[in-house]
Order: structure tokens, then sequence, then C-alpha cells
């Protein structure tokens, strides 16, 4: 994966809370257009947005693939991370201030041989079987405490199947991902 710049990272973050910050005001997406002279911003690329508050999870969806340019995928997950994940309420009005966004840059997921091919705290993984599937990014191991079966058990209780059907033969690809937060603490608010 070519390297992101500061510049970019600092860029998409601001993009991604400026674009929650006018739909919350009743805008549509941030007016931004594609960054003229930055390439890898127009690339393709699967990407997350995570937003926390404090220690505590409070949105986060993606695309595991890339399927738009990064600035225009940032700012569509922003949305969907702050007002569609259906494990939160839509964030509020004032609420912003007090998030931290998370952005997660993907590369393509591969498909590896087994559970024990998955390193823990660089890998992320996908599991699936049939019409199941869940993903869990590379931080989320290392965040929680995991070990690699407590990982590969979590994909699979992700996808909806049973914690160790791993051990049966579930399909297991992995991805890594450059990871970068803009904290309130760091903004000034």
């Amino acid at each position: 994966m070519a390297e992101l710049s500061r510049e970019d990272k600092r860029d998409l973050l601001a993009l991604a809370r400026e674009t929650i910050r006018r739909r919350l005001a009743g805008g549509r997406h941030a007016a931004a257009g594609a960054p003229a002279g930055r390439p890898l911003l127009q690339e393709k690329r699967g990407v997350f947005v995570t937003l926390h508050r404090g220690d505590e999870l409070r949105g986060c969806i993606g695309y595991p693939l890339p399927m738009k340019p990064l600035w225009e995928a940032v700012q569509e997950m922003a949305v969907a991370a702050a007002f569609e994940d259906p494990r939160f309420p839509a964030v509020a009005q004032g609420e912003l201030e007090g998030l931290d966004i998370e952005i997660s840059v993907l590369t393509v997921p591969e498909a590896v041989a087994g559970a024990e091919r998955v390193r823990v705290g660089v890998d992320g993984i996908i599991v699936s079987k049939g019409p199941y599937r869940g993903l869990l990014l590379p931080q989320v191991p290392i965040e929680q405490g995991w070990d690699l079966e407590q990982y590969v058990s979590y994909g699979c209780r992700k996808a909806g199947l049973p914690p160790d059907e791993w051990k049966r033969g579930v399909r297991i690809e992995t991805f890594q991902a450059v990871v970068f937060v803009e904290t309130r603490h760091a903004e000034g608010a």
C-alpha cells in the first residue's frame, strides 16, 4: 500500500468531521470534490470510519473492498458511522465535539490457508461461510486483549456463526490497515 502522507491523513480526518458536521446541520455530504494533485486520495480503497466517545465505540462502518475513491468513501462512511450503524442511535446535535474519529484504510483482502496464518495485531480478518460474513479490523484484538483463538472465534461470532466454527472450516481472508485518529484533544476542542 502506498504511504499516505501526514497531510493526507489530516485532510481525510477533517473531511470526515466536516461531513458529519454538515449532515447534523441538515446538509448533505461535504462540498469537497476530488483533491487535485493528491493521487492517493483519488485511488479506490477499502476504508472504515470509526467513532469513539472516550473508550466506548460509538459507530463503525466501512467498505472492505476498494469500491470508491478514498476521499469519497471517507465521506460516505463518516455519515454511515454517525447515522446508520444499527447498533447505535444516530449522532445527535452537540455530540460531535465529544467524539474521536478514526480512519482505517485497507489493503485488498486475501484468502489464507487457515487461522494459524492470521497475525494478531497486523491482520484484519473476514470470516465467511455460506451467506455468513464477519469482519474485524486489525486493531480490535489488540484493543480487546485477544489471542489468536479468541480473535478468530469473535470473527465467527460477528459472522453469525458458532464461535468454534473456524475449527470445522470457514473461509478466512486477511487484510492490513493504515489506521489514524483525530482526537478532540488534538484539535483543541
